[in-house]
């Protein structure tokens, strides 16, 4: 960061965020990207569903980014921001170590934070390697192999047993801590072939480094390679700064999120936001995509206001 002035300030450097800076860099923007170096799926050793990218290291995407945004002017600071408040016409950042820059639109790019039930022990140190929560993520690589789903609620529990059938057909369901399920949900199961496991999940078994099975309170286990608890999980969107600013939200199926339209913009004038801080089911193509949209939107919108000034000085 060489200057105390940009542009645009994109708050997280993941596949939205740096994909946003390339597209406001090429347009000839200041911009600089701030990151702290937690991307979502750090666990992970491979991503899949990205053209041209597929089976590629997470990291090394990043890496291969950062160096692109660079050759067309954009900066880094690897930081965190405290906070983002409005300052007149622009906006101030305020970052750990005390500095300050001032910037003209704010692109929150943050992702968000998977959060396993406090009851489902020893399964985070399993995160990203055979407890998983994409199937798109990580479907293909445990193809053919006996999985499992765990979920917090019917139906999506039910959405995930059913998606992941395409993979194996051998999927056990855990019913875990729901109460019931319903004849209709039973019935579609077995139409699939799909196991019901009944009994509170205790933790996993694993062996040489490996999951290989899933113990219940009772002491049973159950062999699996791999349990798939994105039904499971809270996702916490890391929204702090749009919710600071009052942004909207809205409720769906995987929790409350900022609301974005399809270019990104959120309620809050000069803001936009992109990737799983608002779209907590997308993958690292969509969301280089979203950010690319939403680079677009936000030069467009640096360019109505550059005329209006010189609109403004020519009168």
């Amino acid at each position: 960061m060489t200057k105390n002035s940009y542009d645009v300030a994109v708050i997280g450097g993941g596949a939205a965020g740096l994909n946003a800076a390339l597209i406001l860099g090429q347009t000839r923007r200041a911009v600089v990207v701030f990151d702290n170096g937690t991307p979502r799926n750090a666990a992970a050793a491979h991503m899949n569903g990205f053209l041209s990218r597929d089976g590629m290291n997470p990291a090394e995407l990043l890496t291969v980014g950062r160096g692109e945004v660079r050759k067309f002017g954009g900066e880094f600071h690897d930081g965190t921001v405290v906070s983002v408040t409005r300052d007149g016409a622009r906006f101030s950042i305020e970052l750990a170590d005390g500095a300050r820059i001032s910037v003209r639109k704010v692109l929150v790019a943050t992702g968000l934070t998977d959060r396993l039930p406090e009851e489902l022990r020893g399964f985070g140190e399993r995160w990203g390697q055979d407890v998983l929560h994409c199937p798109y993520c990580h479907g293909y690589a445990v193809r053919d192999q006996p999985l499992g789903v765990i979920g917090k609620n019917a139906e999506f529990a039910m959405h995930q047993a059913l998606m992941i059938r395409q993979w194996s057909d051998d999927v056990v369901l855990f019913l875990h801590r729901i109460a019931e399920l319903s004849a209709e949900d039973r019935e579609k199961l077995a139409a699939r072939d799909i196991s019901i496991v009944e009994g509170e999940v205790s933790g996993p078994v694993i062996e040489g480094d490996r999951l290989v099975g899933i113990r219940l309170v009772d002491g049973t286990a159950v062999a699996r390679s791999a349990i798939f608890v994105g039904g499971a999980i809270t996702m916490d969107p890391n929204d702090s700064i749009l919710r600071a600013f009052g942004a909207e939200r809205a409720a769906n199926l995987m929790g409350e999120f900022v609301i974005a339209d399809n270019m990104g913009a959120t309620s809050v004038p000069g803001v936009w936001a992109a990737g799983n801080v608002v779209d907590p089911s997308a993958q690292v193509i969509m969301a280089a995509a979203a950010g690319a949209k939403a680079g677009a939107a936000m030069n467009m919108a640096l360019t109505t206001d550059d005329l209006e000034d010189a609109l403004a000085l020519r009168r």
